[in-house]
């Protein structure tokens, strides 16, 4: 039986538990999955020491920012898998989709009444702190937070780290004590729980479980009021079974080849993953594992004198070890800087040289400027620049490398850098899969410095922030493949 590290687990309310609760009620929000979750592994605990049945909700609300076919899609893929999972188990699984704004409110709160603790998840970016902080406020019951994110725990780092090489030296000597705590790899094997009850019938009246098949079917989202114009990408499925399926691909076939070959955008050999470690399809803690094993991976292997370096650390291939970090490092320092900041996505979190070399310049000329509309439908001067924008809007992501020059670009070509930074995060979250997350968000700034340091020369609109180029960008990859797939011509594809 997996025990949860105390670490990981936050109470969200100062409320007590319930003694005559009938069970255990376990709110999935961000840990979207039946394997390698802290918060399941939490409320099995739970379930098993009071010998009571466990309850999962998930459910899907309409009125998010940025709700669309696209996401709403890929959330009900999850949840259609997890369905799956669950069938035949003792665990009652109910999922909810709203219909209309503001119907699902009162669910959490009516199922909580009889519950004996709730364990939730926690998650420190987009709606998600709102949602848990006004679920705490809200409910009478004892309510655990639980912290998945990373191999790193959320609450491991005092403050945040200006940069990737400062937030490594610590990783480097902080990690190998958490990495002798994972969440358990199949947690329903095994699960000695009494039968869950039936929802009670007020309950499954008002909020009935979704209907997935229609929904995922032909025209199951056209009655909802989301975004119908943003639609699922095309042969992607959501879920665990296909982000386990994608991580089983990657680590067999791409791994090796990661190192040298990652800024190829014609193969390309990134996992892609995001979307799934994003959505709590995956969890970071199974992809580590699957390198590892590939690697025949020991913990004697860790060389904890390497001070912050790149590579060196883990005692394991070029290729696992660039990979590895960028899925402990990079990515869990965005996650880093979201919990220890709350204006993480807005400008003025920006460190301060960047924001005074670009106030400097903020007076320059710009040859070029487009509006949001422009940009969105990638009606610019630079063909580059839309191809990536095409990719975006078609497929919910942009290579990687390509990424930071369509970032790089809005900041030329805006009226002022936190109009830029505005419009990116816009477009980021609207269309891509992986958006509204720590990582992204990450990415976005990055263009404006933060991780960074000052670059010279210094020049027009950038000031001191690193410059790029899709003259240069043309020059270092062959994108004849990439343009001729995503140019004018395929737009409409």
């Amino acid at each position: 039986m997996a025990i949860v590290p105390r670490t990981r687990i936050a109470l969200a309310n100062d409320r007590p538990e319930r003694p005559d609760g009938a069970f255990i009620l376990y709110w999935m929000t961000s840990a979207r999955r039946t394997s390698w979750n802290f918060g399941l592994d939490r409320a099995l605990e739970l379930a098993r020491a009071r010998g009571l049945p466990l309850v999962v909700l998930e459910a899907l609300r309409i009125g998010y920012p940025w709700a669309c076919d696209r996401l709403h899609r890929f959330i009900l893929d999850g949840m259609a898998a997890n369905v799956e999972r669950l069938r035949g188990t003792a665990i009652l699984y109910h999922t909810y989709v709203e219909p209309t704004v503001d119907a699902g409110k009162g669910l959490l709160r009516a199922l909580s009444r009889t519950a004996a603790v709730v364990v939730t998840d926690t998650f420190p970016c987009f709606m998600l702190p709102r949602m848990l902080a006004s679920a705490a406020r809200q409910l009478d019951v004892r309510l655990e937070a639980i912290d998945g994110n990373g191999l790193l725990p959320l609450t491991a780092t005092a403050s945040d780290y200006p940069t990737a090489y400062a937030f490594r030296r610590y990783l480097q000597r902080a990690l190998p004590a958490h990495l002798e705590c994972f969440p358990h790899p199949d947690p329903l094997a095994r699960l000695d729980l009494p039968p869950a009850p039936s929802l009670l019938p007020e309950i499954a009246a008002r909020w009935p479980a979704a209907d997935l098949g229609r929904l995922r079917g032909p025209g199951g989202l056209s009655s909802l009021a989301i975004d119908h114009a943003v639609a699922p990408v095309r042969d992607l499925v959501g879920g665990s079974l296909a982000g386990e399926q994608r991580l089983e691909r990657f680590v067999s076939s791409r791994l090796p080849r990661y190192g040298e070959d990652r800024n190829d955008v014609a193969q390309p050999v990134t996992s892609g993953l995001s979307p799934y470690l994003h959505f709590g399809h995956v969890s970071a803690h199974a992809v580590f594992a699957a390198i590892v094993q590939q690697e025949r991976w020991s913990p004697d292997r860790l060389n904890l004198r390497a001070g912050g370096r790149r590579s060196g650390y883990w005692g394991v291939s070029a290729a696992a070890e660039g990979f590895l970090d960028q899925l402990i490092t990079w990515r869990e320092l965005g996650y880093n800087f979201c919990h220890h900041r709350a204006d993480h996505d807005r400008y003025e979190s920006l460190p301060e040289w960047a924001r005074r070399t670009l106030d400097e310049h903020l007076a320059d000329p710009r040859p070029w400027q487009y509006t949001l509309d422009q940009l969105e439908r990638a009606d610019t001067h630079d063909p580059i620049w839309n191809a990536a924008q095409t990719q975006l809007r078609r497929e919910g992501i942009i290579h990687n490398y390509l990424r930071m020059l369509w970032g790089k670009k809005v900041l030329e070509w805006s009226a002022s850098p936190a109009e830029a930074a505005a419009t990116l995060l816009h477009l980021n979250n609207k269309y891509a899969l992986d958006g509204r997350n720590p990582n992204s968000e990450s990415g976005i700034f990055w263009c404006f410095g933060r991780y960074d340091r000052a670059w010279g020369p210094e020049r027009e609109i950038f000031g001191k922030i690193r410059y790029m180029s899709s003259d240069n960008t043309a020059r270092k990859l062959d994108l004849k493949p990439y343009l001729a797939r995503y140019g004018p011509a395929s737009l409409f594809d």
